[in-house]
């Protein structure tokens, strides 16, 4: 265990990253703990709730991280840059596999709990399974920028970092993906 522990734990990402790009694997292996949940999270949701998956485009991204912590230009945040990373990740894992089934408690761990009333339970229940089916629908872009906007609270500047495009494209693809998402949920409204 190492003494500069609790004292690095706190240091900023720049702090680590400078560590990191000298070799410290400690250091690198903070900032994996700091943003690891959220790669994850994010990985989850693209790869259609795949644990298995997720895991796997988590890890294949924080490796790439690892290697090519040298070439982080900082022309974007480095949170922004390990979503950028999951994301060509399960694009590619996407690329390869036919879609496989969703776990239907994907969603449902982000609802709060319902109260003692079972018929709100099971409305919130087939919300999320339909939220979590129209998502599905969307096609990739539109699908990972709503869910970077909505879910991580990424702007659209770092959005358009993450999936390596314009700040306009990322408005349109949030756009129609919104819309699409609004007809698809109507019912709900």
């Amino acid at each position: 265990m190492s003494t500069h522990g609790p004292q690095r734990s706190g240091a900023s990402d720049d702090a680590l990253l400078r560590a990191a790009r000298l070799g410290d694997e400690e250091a690198f292996g903070l900032l994996a703990d700091r943003h690891g949940p959220g790669m994850y999270r994010y990985a989850l949701r693209l790869v259609s709730g795949s644990d298995a998956d997720a895991k796997e485009v988590t890890q294949e991204a924080l490796i790439s991280a690892w290697k090519g912590i040298g070439t982080f230009a900082g022309r974007s945040s480095l949170r922004t840059w390990l979503f950028r990373l999951v994301h060509r990740r399960a694009a590619d894992l996407n690329r390869h596999r036919r879609p496989t089934p969703i776990d239907d408690d994907l969603l449902s761990a982000m609802a709060r709990p319902s109260e003692d009333n079972p018929l709100r339970h099971v409305e919130r229940v087939e919300l999320l399974r339909a939220l979590q089916a129209a998502l599905d629908e969307l096609p990739w872009h539109q699908r990972a920028a709503w869910l970077l906007r909505e879910i991580e609270g990424m702007s659209y500047d770092e959005i358009a970092a993450a999936l390596d495009t314009t700040v306009g494209a990322v408005r349109g693809h949030l756009h129609r993906g919104r819309r699409t998402l609004a007809e698809r949920m109507e019912r709900w409204r």
